[in-house]
């Protein structure tokens, strides 16, 4: 793929053939504000988000079709932050959210341990109707531990799937997630094969090396041959990444029609108006009472047209 057709937002697969590894580099800096410009977090809470998207369609990218990914970290009681959920279709559309707490505390001293201390970090892989009998999907569970959370995935890999992964993630989000913000990640797993213990630790000496500057500020393609420089890196045709909550005026217009004209009537008289936000990106959708009158009068009408039909 040339540099002028590939997408801007992309998943690299690569294998590094003479060591047994396999990889996956990311690029994110497109359509960031649909996600995160709705809602102001905290810059912790904020960059820690961003790390977890950053990830998310690193660890997703193997999901089969029809498929979604979760992390999830549930806080612990007394912990400022409460949960934090990114997921990724098989298509690696992304979306996340976190919720904290504590605004009385001085929020520069949320550092990583702070945030999730005594919490537990959730992986979670499912059909995307839900899991089944016929289709149960998977679920491992870890307590955080490590200094970052590329750390605590490492560590979730080696204790739950028993695979020797290394992970460097980057983010940088400004308020609102405009203009310049860009996450970026790289991850390796051992392959079983083909990969011995000197061939493991030469690759992870050279992810060591890989700071979160440099990765942010360097193509993917660019990375790999600059870190790998001496190994023979095969990159594979890079998979389109794209920010994007599920949330829709049609979706929140079905939502209220269930709730039904005389319970949505009850909150008009109430509030003045209906408004409804989403818990992923933030965004609140309002219905005045126009808007209202329409949905149901559009819902009746349709209703009428198809008993004609009938």
């Amino acid at each position: 793929m040339s540099t002028a057709s590939r997408p801007v937002n992309r998943l690299v697969p690569f294998k590094i053939d003479n060591r047994g590894v396999r990889g996956f580099a990311l690029v994110v800096e497109q359509g960031l504000e649909t996600l995160l410009g709705w809602r102001e977090y905290p810059a912790p809470v904020r960059q820690l988000l961003g790390h977890a998207l950053a990830a998310t369609p690193l660890l997703a990218a193997d999901l089969g079709e029809g498929w979604r990914f979760n992390l999830q970290y549930q806080g612990a009681t007394g912990q400022p932050l409460r949960l934090l959920v990114t997921q990724a279709s098989d298509q690696l559309s992304l979306r996340g959210m976190a919720q904290w707490k504590g605004e009385r505390e001085p929020q520069a001293e949320w550092d990583f341990h702070r945030l999730l201390r005594g919490g537990t970090l959730a992986v979670m892989r499912e059909p995307r109707g839900g899991s089944t009998r016929e289709q149960p999907g998977y679920q491992g569970v870890v307590e955080i531990a490590g200094a970052s959370l590329a750390e605590a995935l490492e560590i979730y890999f080696a204790r739950s799937e028993q695979i020797q992964t290394r992970v460097r993630l980057g983010a940088s989000l400004a308020a609102g997630a405009g203009q310049g913000s860009r996450l970026a990640g790289l991850l390796v797993q051992r392959l079983p094969e083909g990969c011995s213990d000197d061939d493991w630790v030469h690759v992870h000496h050279l992810m060591q090396t890989v700071a979160e500057a440099e990765l942010l500020a360097t193509e993917p393609e660019t990375l790999l041959a600059r870190v790998f420089a001496e190994d023979t890196v095969r990159v594979f045709e890079a998979r389109p990444v794209t920010p994007q909550c599920r949330c829709s005026h049609a979706q929140i217009s079905a939502m209220l029609l269930g709730l039904g004209a005389e319970e949505v009537a009850a909150i008009l008289r109430e509030q003045g108006r209906v408004a409804v936000g989403c818990d992923f990106c933030g965004r609140d959708w309002v219905f005045d009472a126009a808007d209202v009158q329409a949905l149901f009068a559009a819902e009746a009408a349709e209703a009428g047209s198809a008993g004609t039909r009938h």
